[in-house]
């Protein structure tokens, strides 16, 4: 449990009490990801499905975008922006890349990729179907398993939050938790295993253009996979 806490600590900005843990219980934390997505999955539902009930399509969506934002502290989104701005600004410079997206400082690009990503949400969310609430609970928990698996894939960045984690997982992991997004995904939304094509996509970008895995790269994976299955949702009847 303590490392669930240390995953939730992390990945949320829920009211938690201070727990006793090493190094090794906060690379191991990784594994509950998508158990701390469940929060997040759950806000984000909870507020889209009290908006849905008031009868305003585009109060549902803000509601669930607020409620994104506010139990992930744009962890996320501060991750997309640095990707961002390191693939824009330092195109085929390994060295300069690395040094934009380690600067504090937020650029245009950065800045471009934030306000599109929130603008995508939104509408998505707006678009969703009256009944969807179950689907898009599972959004952002289904988006945190594909860290596990980029962690194994691809190569460190730096050392780094994405390097701390690759000791504590392994593909047994993965299997599990694709296992279980496959058997939710096939029996509360198909659409939902759009999830499969959009892990290893973003995992090939990062390899070809970034040159591997680090803690923004997994922090904008996870907003890129949740748009996708947003999209899938509204898309795929």
């Amino acid at each position: 449990m303590r490392r669930l806490v240390l995953a939730l600590q992390f990945l949320t900005r829920l009211p938690l009490p201070a727990v006793r843990a090493d190094a090794e219980d906060f690379a191991k934390s990784m594994c509950w990801f998508p158990l701390a997505g469940l929060a997040v999955g759950a806000a984000v539902a909870g507020a889209w499905w009290l908006g849905s009930g008031l009868g305003d399509p585009w109060l549902a969506a803000l509601l669930g975008l607020a409620a994104w934002t506010g139990m992930t502290g744009a962890l996320h989104l501060d991750g997309l922006g640095d990707v961002a701005d390191g693939a824009g600004a330092a195109h085929e410079d390994r060295a300069r890349l690395s040094a934009v997206m380690a600067d504090p400082h937020v650029g245009s690009f950065a800045v471009v990729a934030i306000v599109l990503q929130l603008i995508a949400k939104l509408v998505l969310l707006h678009a969703l179907a009256p009944g969807a609430v179950w689907a898009l609970l599972l959004v952002a928990p289904l988006a945190r398993i594909a860290p596990l698996g980029w962690t194994l894939a691809l190569p460190p960045l730096h050392e780094g939050l994405g390097s701390r984690f690759r000791s504590a997982v392994t593909w047994w992991h993965v299997g599990f938790w694709g296992l279980l997004a496959a058997t939710l995904g096939l029996l509360v939304a198909p659409p939902l295993l759009a999830l499969f094509l959009a892990v290893p996509l973003w995992g090939y970008w990062l390899r070809r253009r970034i040159g591997g895995i680090s803690g923004d790269g997994h922090g904008a994976g996870i907003e890129v996979v949740e748009t996708v299955l947003l999209l899938a949702l509204v898309t795929i009847r």
